[in-house]
Formats: structure tokens, sequence, C-alpha cells
């Protein structure tokens, strides 16, 4: 807004008789406020008679769209200071009682009593100067106890007293920390879960790996989700496919599988359960060999919704779980010992997890009561390995097909 050429009174009072039905709207406050400046400077607002003052106040209420109230402020300003300018604003603040020296005084008190509570602390500080006469208390001795806490909130004491406390690492009392111990005989499981990523935020389906440390006979789930309600029935459902009775647990600390539930399940069929260590990043490492070498070869990296949990899980029991196990060879693990004592594995020869079950000594009093080895012997010959694989692959192209339906739609 600009003042412009002066005119005359009488045109200002022509102007705002030709101008009552137009409202006029001024632009920031600033530059309102030097605009009335410029104008009752121009004018001589404070030198005019009492009929023109009234020109120029219809004025500057036309032009600027203030109230009339609002314009009597600005004019009254203006004769008191020679300038209508806006107030910086200024917060009303209490007066501090307690000074920078007080409030340090009271984070060394606090840190040699740890801490105590408000009312204890407010005890402290009365004590100090009444029984002890450190007159240095003399302003804190009459602080209540909630002020206390406000005090302790400031800047200067946080400043003044900083306490580092490493982190507690959390002690669950479910599992034993160690691997397990199978001596030669199955049904010491190794369980882990892939998850099928995220995509725009929504979760994918989370596998379930579960591999024998001796014969690793692996038996593979799905879960819409990981928590307890979803995990339990597929854990169950794993469970039953092995064909021999299991004796052991193990899984890394996380919390899908180290909790109350799980660990119900494990001791109601007396299992034992373990978990890995700190710092021994191979306790599980046979589940997380499969993970790669099973789990993401045959499922890929790409996100598949959890909603395909159910189908996943359908053929994982009805086709790829059988042909791990009685058609898929895995190399068999041997320790060997170097003159130096360094022991290291090597493979020197593969077998498929049943050939490698029914080699065991006492192999029918590891087995499920309701299985014997003639009908282990009997699946395992119904087709050949080829074909094993080959129906294999084909429910597995159906079941990604229905993925790619279910994206399209």
């Amino acid at each position: 807004m600009e003042a412009g050429e002066r005119i005359s009174l009488e045109q200002i009072q022509l102007f705002l008789n030709g101008s009552e039905g137009i409202r006029f709207e001024g632009k920031s406050r600033a530059e309102i406020y030097d605009w009335v400046s410029q104008i009752l400077r121009q004018y001589g607002y404070e030198r005019l008679g009492r009929p023109a003052k009234g020109v120029i106040r219809a004025y500057i209420v036309k032009v600027t769209g203030l109230s009339r109230a609002q314009v009597t402020r600005l004019l009254r300003c203006f004769v008191e200071r020679r300038e209508v300018k806006e107030k910086a604003y200024r917060r009303n603040r209490f007066a501090s009682r307690y000074t920078q020296g007080d409030i340090e005084l009271l984070a060394e008190l606090d840190e040699a009593h740890e801490t105590l509570s408000g009312p204890a602390t407010q005890k402290l500080l009365q004590r100090a100067l009444h029984e002890f006469g450190d007159q240095r208390y003399e302003r804190l001795a009459s602080i209540s106890a909630a002020h206390i806490y406000n005090l302790r909130k400031s800047r200067r004491y946080r400043h003044k007293r900083v306490r580092y406390e490493k982190t507690r690492p959390v002690q669950v009392a479910i599992g034993e920390r160690r691997p397990p111990k199978p001596e030669g005989k199955p049904g010491y499981l190794r369980v882990d879960t892939v998850h099928q990523g995220d995509q725009d935020g929504v979760k994918g389906v989370y596998h379930i790996n579960a591999v024998d440390e001796v014969t690793q006979w692996q038996v593979v789930g799905a879960t819409a989700q990981i928590s307890e309600a979803f995990l339990l029935p597929v854990l169950v459902s794993m469970m039953e496919q092995f064909p021999f009775v299991i004796r052991g647990f193990h899984s890394d600390n996380g919390s899908e599988f180290i909790n109350r539930t799980v660990a119900g399940l494990l001791e109601k069929l007396r299992i034992e359960q373990t978990k890995s260590r700190p710092r021994r990043s191979n306790d599980n490492g046979l589940a997380e060999a499969k993970n790669g070498a099973v789990i993401r070869k045959h499922m890929g990296y790409g996100h598949i919704g959890s909603a395909h949990a159910e189908a996943i899980n359908t053929f994982y029991e009805t086709h790829l779980n059988p042909y791990l196990n009685f058609h898929r060879p895995c190399g068999q693990a041997e320790l060997v010992e170097s003159e130096k004592g360094k022991r290291r594995r090597v493979y020197r020869w593969y077998a498929t997890p049943w050939e490698v079950l029914r080699q065991l000594p006492g192999v029918a009093g590891y087995l499920k009561p309701e299985l014997t080895i003639d009908e282990l012997n009997e699946t395992a010959n119904a087709e050949s390995d080829t074909q094993a694989a080959h129906r294999m692959q084909e429910a597995r192209r159906k079941l990604f097909a229905t993925f790619q339906q279910r994206r399209s739609a």
C-alpha cells in the first residue's frame, strides 16, 4: 500500500460518497500501519480541525477495511508517538525465585542421594538448613515437593546431572541357551522363520522351516502372521508330518518361538526347548542354510501376500515336503580333524533324508507308533525322483499362477 499523490479533503469526501457500496481490504498488518502513518503525516492530522479529522478517519476505515474502533486506537497511537507501529508481543512471566546455583545445588544433592522422591528430597533440604546450618539451602528449604520435580526438568539440572545407564538385557526364562545334543538320534529340530517381504506397508507371508539335525528331514509350513494364534496350528501340523518322535526344538531368540504358548505346547509334548547362544552365529546354521537352499530357491524373494498362506501350506504338505524328504539328496556332513586339531565339515556322500533315517541303528524305535518302515518305503517308491520333482514343479506353477490372478484382480 502506498500513500501516492496528496489529494484534497474535498476529493476524499467525494471518494467516500462514491464508494459507499465498495469494501476495501488491506494486506499485511505491517503494510497497513505504515500506510496509515504516511497518510496522517501527509495531512498533518494533529493540526486538522474536527470535521477534517472525521474525513480522514472515514477514509482510513474505508481503504484499510479496519473497524472504526481499531482506527480510533491507531489515531491515538499516532498522536502520542508520531507513528503507528505494531507492538511486539511479550509473554507474561513470573519472576524466577530459584537461581541457577540453587538448581545446581539440588542436582548435587540428588546425585548424592540417588534421586529420592519429592517429599524425601524436601526433608533433606530442610535439614540441610535447619539441622546443619548450611545457608546455601536458604531458598531451597522452603520449596514445595511438587516444584522439586519442575526444577529437575530444567535444562540446567539435566546438564549438571547426566546419567548413563547401560541397556539391560531382558532375561526370558524360556528355553536353555545351548545347542541340542542329539547323539545320533533323530527328532532334534532346528527351526527358523523366513519372511516373504513387505509391499506398500502390507506384510507378506511367513515361512516356518524345521530341519532334523541328524537326518536333515525337513518340513516347511506357512502362516499369515507370526503371532501365536496363527503360528501354533502350523507348528502342530508340521510336527505331525515328521515320521519320528520329536525330542528337541531349537530356535533363535525370536519372540515367535520364545513365548509361553509355544513353551506350553512343547512341555505338553515332552519336547526339550533350547535357543541359540549370544555371539554364536552357527548355533542355528543348519536351518538358516536350508532357508536359502530350499525356501528361497523354490519361493523366490518377491513379495507374496499373507492371504496366500493357506494355499502355500497345502502345497508344502502335499508336494514340497514329500519331495524334499524322499527324493532330494542332501550333503551329509562329516567332521574331520586335522593334524593341528582344527575341525571342519566335509561332504563326501549325498543321500535323501529317508535314506539316512532308515540306515540308523534301531530306526523302528524312533518312528511314531502309527508308522512302519514298510509304509515309508512304499511312499518313497511310489514314483521316481524325477517324477516327484515334475509333479512338485507343476503344482508350484499353478500356485504362483494364483498369485498373479489375485494381483491382477
